[in-house]
């Protein structure tokens, strides 16, 4: 790698809040939250909404979409389509 080109990694603790996992790794993220970690280091935090740990793809978990619902409900507020306005 060259010199003085890419950015300064550390470590930092990346928490999914949806699983209620952490994970310990190297980023240059930065973060004004900390937390102390299980080999007693304070790391910098970041909550993060899903990871690997709570992904569908990796977990084998499906979630069930209710498209109906959406589009009875876009047709409630927006009101229906007819054939000459399409």
């Amino acid at each position: 790698m060259k010199a003085r080109i890419h950015p300064d990694t550390r470590l930092v603790v990346f928490r999914d809040r949806a699983a209620d996992v952490s994970f310990l790794t190297r980023s240059t993220a930065h973060s004004a939250k900390t937390i102390e970690w299980q080999d007693g280091g304070t790391y910098p935090l970041i909550d993060v909404e899903i990871s690997s740990a709570s992904h569908p793809f990796y977990t084998g978990n499906t979630r069930v979409v209710d498209t109906a619902g959406r589009v009875e409900r876009f047709e409630r507020r927006y009101g229906r389509a007819t054939a000459t306005q399409r």
